[in-house]
């Protein structure tokens, strides 16, 4: 009879565990309050978050007309705005020293596209030609030579890279002949005339966009403005810097090995160099192929050798020297920046995501940690006592 005696039920607190109504389900706060409602809160919120940055993107890319400009001239202003405050505490007004760093600026920049033009269109097509002769020799050594890489495999890897430099984008070309040059002038007069007011009213512009914030939020936000410019600043003059040098060095060896079209070779490195790691490589592989043609695989081995120095004195020391804290990404990041960029605007995007994507790490270090000035703290109250 022992063994049907009724012993006190033992709650489930008894147990250890989570008391549940009659029939065993759980309420909602047990449900979403276990490890795997956690998990599901968490993957909820990713998705949202993804969808918000997917509708944003796609938004922008509606408007790049305006949003492109605007990219370009902030960066540009950041890149100038050191000099502008040069000017003011010389004793120059604001108004007249925004004019004179606006309009030498241009100077500069016009100077700097006249000579790529005129260096580069009267040979381009020299250019062209030698460049694709290379790249069928090229493909006649792989075929015939020790590593009888199949012609289909080459044809594919010639596609692919084809397409990665075109872009979705570029390929579609929905807007071609006369739009693209009206495309083109509205953006120019765009980016002009945003740089100006940039220049001029940068810090009451910023000022008013975060004027509805106060105490440590508003301090934290002068704080990733103030971030964010010298980030862009730095990146653009060390990338301005670091460019002339991968430009004179390969440019110089170019000359010596008598190659011809060096000059408009030069300039390609030039504007390559603004687009990291992959910008100047390919340069330099365009250098080899017409090389290879004009003077055989000796010389080409040797510009090949040069742009290999050249990419490694870069990104070894003028880099790091240059640029600083600007650029405090790692290499797969950059790669995967460039690809994103390219494949969602073309060329123009491969030239402003390593920068975007760099402002966007510089603004998660500020918020987080207080830009390192409050690591190990609560951001708010690193914020509160910084204020």
């Amino acid at each position: 009879m022992a063994l049907f005696s009724r012993h006190p039920r033992r709650t489930c607190s008894e147990h250890g565990t989570a008391a549940t109504p009659e029939g065993g389900s759980k309420t909602p706060q047990q449900l979403w309050g276990d490890g795997y409602g956690r998990v599901g809160i968490r993957a909820a919120q990713t998705l949202l978050i993804l969808a918000v940055s997917v509708v944003t993107v796609f938004a922008l890319l509606q408007v790049k007309l305006l949003v492109i400009p605007m990219l370009i001239a902030l960066i540009l202003a950041a890149a100038i705005s050191p000099f502008v405050n040069v000017l003011k505490r010389r004793g120059i007004n604001d108004a007249l020293a925004t004019v004179i760093a606006f309009v030498s600026l241009l100077v500069v920049l016009g100077g700097v596209f006249t000579v790529i033009y005129f260096s580069v269109r009267s040979q381009w097509d020299d250019l062209v030609q030698q460049a694709s002769s290379g790249l069928d020799q090229l493909q006649s050594f792989l075929q015939s030579g020790p590593l009888h890489v199949d012609e289909a495999q080459i044809d594919a890897a010639r596609n692919a890279i084809v397409d990665f430099a075109t872009s979705s984008q570029a390929r579609s070309g929905a807007i071609t002949g006369l739009s693209v040059v009206t495309e083109f002038l509205t953006g120019a007069v765009l980016l002009v005339v945003i740089l100006f007011f940039f220049l001029k009213d940068g810090e009451r512009i910023w000022s008013f966009l975060i004027s509805p914030f106060t105490g440590a939020r508003a301090s934290r936000l002068r704080r990733v403005g103030t971030r964010s410019q010298e980030v862009l600043g730095g990146y653009v003059r060390g990338t301005a810097i670091v460019a002339l040098v991968d430009t004179v060095g390969i440019g110089a060896a170019l000359l010596i090995l008598q190659v011809p079209l060096a000059l408009p070779l030069a300039m390609v490195v030039f504007i390559g160099a603004f687009i990291p790691i992959v910008g100047a490589t390919m340069a330099g592989i365009l250098a080899a192929l017409v090389a290879l043609v004009a003077n055989g695989p000796v010389v080409a081995l040797i510009v090949v050798a040069v742009v290999v120095a050249v990419n490694q004195l870069e990104g070894n020391l003028l880099q790091p020297v240059v640029m600083g804290k600007s650029l405090q990404l790692h290499a797969l990041v950059i790669l995967l920046a460039l690809t994103a960029g390219t494949l969602l605007a073309g060329i123009v995007g491969a030239v402003l995501a390593v920068p975007i994507t760099a402002v966007a790490w510089a603004i998660i270090k500020v918020w987080t940690t207080d830009d390192g000035q409050g690591a190990g703290r609560d951001p708010m109250v690193a914020g509160t006592a910084a204020k």
